[in-house]
């Protein structure tokens, strides 16, 4: 199964998680050069911040697109709702 989202949707995941992976080199680089403990977390806490932006994003485009059509269709739905359930319980 393919992501839900259209290709706009798709091109503006990839934008949001190539900032991320410059924001994770730029977390290492403070690591190799001894920052302050405090502006590595506030680091990390911005790279935890992005990813969860991510995920809301892709969650919400799931919601959209795979489980309202297998609502519609009435195919799937229960399987992609649990699935669903059992992901958000994990992002805690």
């Amino acid at each position: 199964m393919a992501l839900c989202g259209n290709e706009q949707d798709k091109e503006r995941l990839i934008k949001r998680l190539n900032r991320i992976e410059g924001q994770v080199r730029g977390l290492s680089g403070m690591i190799e050069n001894d920052r302050d403990c405090i502006e590595v977390l506030r680091q990390v806490v911005s790279v935890s911040g992005a990813i969860r932006g991510v995920w809301t994003q892709i969650v919400g485009d799931h919601l959209r697109g795979c489980i309202q059509n297998a609502t519609l269709q009435d195919e799937n739905r229960d399987h992609l709702i649990d699935e669903l359930i059992e992901h958000l319980g994990k992002m805690r």
